[in-house]
């Protein structure tokens, strides 16, 4: 299989590329330095002559962009997965939400993706449009919750960490395993993918088991109680392995 994965210079998608060479599956991303993806006709010329198996959309872009992705993937019977966001969903009403709960984000990145939802799935019913929560990696740079936390540590002197947040995370490996196997076996709509569902640690909880299990000594992890929002991501298959099976030291936070 060849899939086109976009976004290989950020977070997720390199942990998707090794998942998908470690299976025998072939890759290509979207050079953005030789081709504009707001450039629709020039696009269009280029998917056409790479003949792709599949398509996996991680990378940043307009909803138009993923519009225009999910319009090949219909035409030419590809499977393809968006990786959407738990922050469709605002803090009010509160979660866990569902994969049928109304949308309600309130800042521009939320909305952003639940456009980009909608255009793909209006483009290609097929397609798997994928909520994922914060990633967490050893050493990935980018949106990981751990280097996140160093930074915090390095820029503020502490890591503050509420009790009252129960977040939507998952580790890389689990969640590229998972975007792997909606490219082989697909499901259609919308799916959560979240290995805190049904554990629910709190946010708090992660911080301390991840100073200790990857030996965060300098950390000062400050719990507090200044956001609440259970932002579990619930309902459908459990696609990803729960966090304690990754984190065995959460057991010591419950």
């Amino acid at each position: 299989m060849k899939v086109l994965v976009t976004g290989l210079q950020g977070t997720l998608a390199p942990r998707l590329a090794e998942a998908l060479r470690a299976a025998g599956h072939g890759l290509q991303g979207w050079d953005r330095r030789t081709l504009d993806p707001e450039d629709a006709d020039a696009g269009r010329q280029w998917l056409a002559a790479q003949r792709f198996d599949a398509i996996a959309h991680l990378g940043m872009g307009s909803a138009a962009w993923a519009g225009r992705l999910a319009a090949h993937a219909a035409l030419h019977g590809l499977p393809m997965v968006f990786t959407s966001t738990a922050m469709v969903f605002h803090h009010e009403p509160d979660g866990p939400h569902a994969v049928t709960a109304a949308r309600t984000a309130q800042d521009d990145y939320g909305r952003y993706k639940i456009a980009c939802e909608d255009a793909v799935l209006a483009a290609h019913p097929a397609a798997s449009v994928v909520r994922i929560g914060w990633q967490i990696d050893p050493s990935q740079p980018g949106n990981n919750m751990l280097m996140a936390l160093d930074e915090w540590q390095r820029r503020e002197g502490r890591v503050a960490a509420s009790t009252a947040w129960i977040p939507a995370c998952s580790f890389m490996a689990d969640t590229a395993a998972a975007l792997l196997a909606l490219l082989v076996a697909p499901q259609p709509g919308l799916v959560h993918l979240d290995s805190n569902a049904e554990e629910g640690h709190s946010f708090a909880a992660l911080a301390r088991a991840l100073q200790l299990q990857f030996e965060r000594k300098d950390w000062r992890v400050q719990p507090h109680q200044d956001y609440r929002h259970d932002q579990r991501l619930q309902g459908g298959a459990q696609r990803v392995p729960g966090l304690l099976q990754r984190l065995p030291a959460l057991s010591r936070f419950r």
